[in-house]
């Protein structure tokens, strides 16, 4: 135990160049807070004490701002940079050397049961607001941009921005984008083309009714 804790301020001294002392960061660093109040929470979850689990994690959330659920996977060497409303959703699994900034969310559509939060290989960064939703994963080496809403499995050594998110860097070359203008979405067009659709079945639907009514006036 005292190991890991000795590897997770080192992890720290590693990743932020503000950090001056061990005694500084276990006094002040929120993110390493969290994540040993994380490590109490699933020790107990793995042994069947749930509510005892999401006592734990609850009230660590409350010192912290960050929510981590008891039933999460995280790896080795894991850090939350400044962390305030970082949230990581039951069934999400972490790699190793994973970093996550403030406002980061690993949560779900809303939409899946079972496995409904996302994977994250090794060496993961997601800057800050960025979200990851659903059962997706993103593979070693990805890097998230800042507010990105990532949707979709990305495969690794890529870089993802944008709502929704978009691969624009992959294996070190830039992903080129299309610009034809035939393939711009256009919603307006998309509309009228469904009203266009309605009406049709409409008028057929109601030439069968007339047509049933002139046969009942015979």
């Amino acid at each position: 135990m005292f190991k890991r804790m000795k590897e997770d301020i080192a992890t720290i001294f590693d990743q932020d160049p503000a950090a001056r002392s061990a005694f500084e960061i276990v006094l002040t660093y929120s993110g390493l807070h969290a994540l040993w109040g994380y490590r109490i929470a699933h020790a107990l979850h793995k042994r069947g004490m749930r509510f005892l689990a999401r006592a734990v994690s609850q009230f660590s959330r409350f010192l912290t701002g960050i929510e981590i659920h008891p039933g999460a996977v995280i790896g080795r060497r894991f850090f939350i940079d400044h962390g305030s409303g970082v949230v990581i959703g039951e069934t999400c699994e972490i790699g190793d050397d994973v970093t996550l900034y403030q406002g980061v969310t690993l949560g779900g559509t809303g939409k899946e049961k079972g496995k409904r939060h996302p994977t994250l290989g090794n060496n993961v960064l997601v800057a800050s607001g960025a979200k990851v939703l659903g059962s997706i994963t993103l593979g070693d080496n990805v890097k998230v941009g800042a507010g990105s809403v990532v949707l979709k499995d990305v495969p690794p050594n890529s870089t993802v921005v944008g709502i929704p998110g978009t691969v624009v860097v992959q294996n070190g070359v830039r992903v080129p984008k299309k610009l034809d203008h035939h393939d711009i979405p256009d919603p307006v067009a998309d509309k009228c083309d469904m009203l266009e659709a309605k009406i049709n079945q409409l008028n057929q639907e109601l030439e069968r009714l007339q047509e049933q009514l002139k046969e009942v006036r015979r």
